[in-house]
């Protein structure tokens, strides 16, 4: 797969992300680089879906924006980051977000238009939204333990409770205690986004 960095005369930022520094973000997200590119295809198409949906004017550039921010520190934030990557990009979104509301002035700060999402990128967002406001023990936890499949999934439960400290068992309840509490964040977050859509309406 190949796998080239956002066009860098496109970005906002001053710094200019170089080969060397992309290919270190890749090895950050996967040490094979075909998964570490497909990886990198995936948060950048999230992160257009988010600023999207939260009614940014140019997404991608703003996706491209967060993804530079990263990869400029991705030396630092791949020694001392635990966890799951993704979040990692979300949080500088998040960030870069804020920074564009402050920049608007107080007209521009209405409710945005609700975009025309389906109902599977309405749930994606919530997802996402619901992912970030877990404790971070929590969040870790849910999606490491549903990140893979059949035997891959039993082989990971099983690392993920050593290294826990507890019997598959008990890490099925956390499990599942989690889950609940991010499904309920879901369902609140899909009945808010159909009241606000009724109201634009």
């Amino acid at each position: 797969m190949s796998i080239d960095p956002p066009d860098l005369e496109r970005q906002r930022t001053k710094w200019e992300l170089n080969q060397e520094s992309f290919e270190s973000l890749l090895r950050w997200l996967n040490s094979d680089r075909e998964q570490a590119g497909r990886r990198y295809e995936e948060i950048r198409g999230r992160l257009i879906k988010i600023f999207g949906a939260r009614g940014c004017a140019e997404p991608d550039l703003l996706a491209d924006e967060t993804i530079n921010r990263v990869a400029k520190r991705v030396e630092e934030i791949s020694q001392t980051y635990e966890g799951e990557p993704a979040l990692y990009f979300y949080g500088v979104a998040n960030k870069i977000h804020m920074e564009q509301l402050r920049k608007q002035k107080p007209i521009e700060r209405l409710p945005a238009p609700v975009p025309d999402l389906d109902d599977h990128e309405q749930e994606y967002v919530c997802l996402e939204s619901c992912i970030g406001h877990l404790p971070a023990r929590s969040r870790d936890l849910v999606l490491q333990y549903y990140e893979h499949e059949q035997q891959d999934k039993i082989a990971q439960h099983q690392r993920l409770a050593e290294r826990l400290g507890i019997g598959l068992n008990a890490l099925r309840i956390r499990a599942h205690r989690a889950r609940l509490v991010l499904r309920k964040c879901i369902i609140k977050c899909l009945e808010n986004k159909s009241v606000r859509i009724a109201s634009v309406n």
